[in-house]
């Protein structure tokens, strides 16, 4: 079986809160365990949308790194790295905007929203239109088999899958293409030979999925071929030439249960937000001055939970018998919200004091966080620099 090679990336556009440890950072810490795993620093992204404001970057590159290790991103099971100290994600990035059309990239549907929603900004600039290109040369360039993403990030993935087919239809036909699978087939053995070209008919022919999968972990699992003999057979599997970069596939993060102080999603541009390194007295006092439901104007008032955005904050942190107490306390006007609130209080710092304790000790120590990340990058170019060997081969740009 190939080995799953996981890529995710973040930008730095201020601290992290809540929502973010929800709803990506905690699916990170499992997923390390799960499989190989690439987490970077988008810097380059966040100067799409804040190429004006760059202090706000600088500020928070190394802040956001201490916040992922508080968090329980672990540098012994995750490569952790900044995009910009890899700079072969730019080069791919040029060398991809060779063949992409266009059309491709005024299609992705990110780019007509972001452009009204931040319409106070000029977003006219090639770096802005050019961003998805970018995110699929930093997908592509670690050979990643899965990208965990929200669905609005799904076309993203299809986009880059698309670059991939792309660049292998036009630079994988070697030339001696066919011989040279066919001789990497006879290096199988006459079993496994056979075995190929059943599973690879069965796909052509009636496009067998199962065929397909099988026919693939069979060739990963032979230890006496070398990679190039490996991509010959992959490639010729689909009918295609050499493949030289790896269609990704999305892995979709279960949303964000993390509601805002105001009930919305919680969002820096709604300002309802908690950080992850918010003192107990301002997280307390936070929590206090959330609304309730507007019923509510007495103490004696009965309310509806369904219309206070405390109760959205106990259906993340509290148990059954803790709920039923604030239905049925909230419903005949048994607890006030002063009272109902405190449980959320509780569990939110419950919640924050591991994270903060291991932030103080990071922050306190800034060489430590440089240092995880100068290895990451070390590791992470080691992985960039070999597949821009291959793609630089492809495009005839190996020459001496």
């Amino acid at each position: 079986m190939a080995v799953e090679r996981v890529l995710s990336g973040m930008r730095p556009t201020g601290s992290l809160h809540l929502g973010h440890y929800h709803g990506v950072l905690k699916n990170w810490v499992r997923l390390q365990h799960e499989h190989e795993c690439l987490f970077f620093v988008a810097d380059w992204h966040a100067l799409t949308t804040h190429y004006d404001t760059p202090e706000v970057i600088e500020e928070s590159v190394w802040e956001m790194v201490i916040d992922w290790l508080a968090a329980g991103v672990d540098p012994a099971n995750a490569t952790i790295f900044i995009q910009s100290r890899v700079p072969e994600h730019a080069e791919l990035h040029t060398l991809l905007s060779m063949i992409t059309p266009l059309s491709w990239l005024e299609r992705v549907p990110t780019y007509k929203d972001q452009q009204e929603r931040l319409s106070s900004k000029d977003l006219s600039t090639y770096g802005f239109l050019g961003y998805p290109l970018l995110q699929s040369a930093d997908i592509l360039i670690y050979k990643a088999t899965q990208v965990p993403v929200g669905e609005d990030q799904i076309p993203h993935i299809e986009f880059t899958r698309e670059i991939a087919r792309r660049f292998n239809h036009i630079y994988g036909k070697e030339p001696g293409f066919e011989e040279k699978a066919e001789a990497a087939i006879r290096k199988l053995g006459n079993k496994r030979s056979a075995l190929y070209e059943e599973m690879r008919n069965a796909y052509q022919e009636t496009g067998d999925e199962e065929a397909l999968m099988a026919a693939r972990a069979m060739i990963e699992e032979q230890q006496g071929l070398s990679l190039g003999d490996k991509e010959r057979l992959l490639g010729y599997l689909e009918g295609g030439g050499k493949i030289i970069l790896i269609e990704p596939e999305y892995k979709l993060t279960p949303a964000s249960k993390m509601p805002g102080l105001d009930g919305q999603k919680m969002s820096k541009s709604y300002n309802n937000t908690i950080s992850l390194r918010e003192s107990p007295d301002a997280v307390a006092k936070k929590i206090r001055t959330m609304p309730t439901d507007p019923a509510r104007i007495r103490r004696t008032d009965p309310g509806d939970p369904a219309k206070c955005p405390v109760w959205q904050l106990h259906e993340v942190y509290s148990d059954d018998a803790r709920k039923e107490w604030v239905q049925t306390g909230c419903k005949s006007a048994g607890i006030g919200c002063i009272e109902c609130k405190q449980p959320v209080i509780d569990a939110v710092l419950e919640e924050l004091k591991p994270i903060q304790e291991r932030a103080a000790q990071y922050a306190e120590d800034p060489t430590l966080v440089k240092n995880v990340v100068a290895e990451g990058c070390e590791r992470a170019r080691k992985l960039a620099r070999e597949t821009m060997r291959e793609v630089r081969e492809a495009m005839g740009l190996n020459y001496s």
